[in-house]
């Protein structure tokens, strides 16, 4: 797409955006399972439909069924919708598990440095929830491991990526 003068002469106002029933920009640009952008008119994978309001439960289970489906993109929507939806004392938490599944993007991705960063982030949020376990959120064992992730030079998703629920086994 081109960019174009917007209204009132506006050179940095782009006029040609996909944008939604509200006006906001918004990329309707089909996505592989990465989330990656593929040309117009490619074949993609469905997308999470944004602001879609979900209990905790049914966040995480999603998010779960999406990461074990390795679209851990796509679980990251799911839980950036809770992150933006949730209680001021539970943001943090969700903001949290969605770094964890950008960072498994980042690293299915093989990016690696930006994988490290947002494993690092998500352990630095989700480390003050490790007492409580929230929604029976292995917490503590997902601060660890992505503390751990993020001090390695290169990783990927493996299999002893733990899951978001405690009493869980490996993805």
């Amino acid at each position: 797409m081109s960019e174009s003068v917007g209204e009132g002469g506006d050179p940095g106002r782009r006029t040609d955006r996909d944008r939604d029933a509200e006006g906001r920009a918004r990329n309707a640009r089909p996505r592989d399972g990465l989330g990656r952008p593929l040309p117009y008119g490619a074949a993609g994978v469905t997308r999470q439909e944004e602001g879609v309001p979900r209990s905790p439960e049914e966040a995480l289970a999603e998010a779960q069924r999406l990461l074990d489906a390795g679209r851990p993109f796509h679980a990251h929507e799911v839980l950036e919708d809770m992150w933006k939806a949730a209680p001021a004392s539970e943001r943090q938490l969700w903001r949290g598990l969605a770094q964890f599944a950008v960072g498994l993007t980042h690293a299915a991705r093989g990016n690696s440095a930006g994988s490290g960063a947002l494993m690092a982030r998500a352990a630095e949020a989700l480390a003050p929830f490790a007492r409580s376990a929230p929604y029976g959120i292995d917490v503590t064992a997902l601060a660890r491991w992505a503390g751990e992730q993020a001090t390695r030079p290169a990783y990927s998703v493996a299999p002893d990526t733990p899951r978001l629920r405690s009493g869980a086994a490996g993805r």
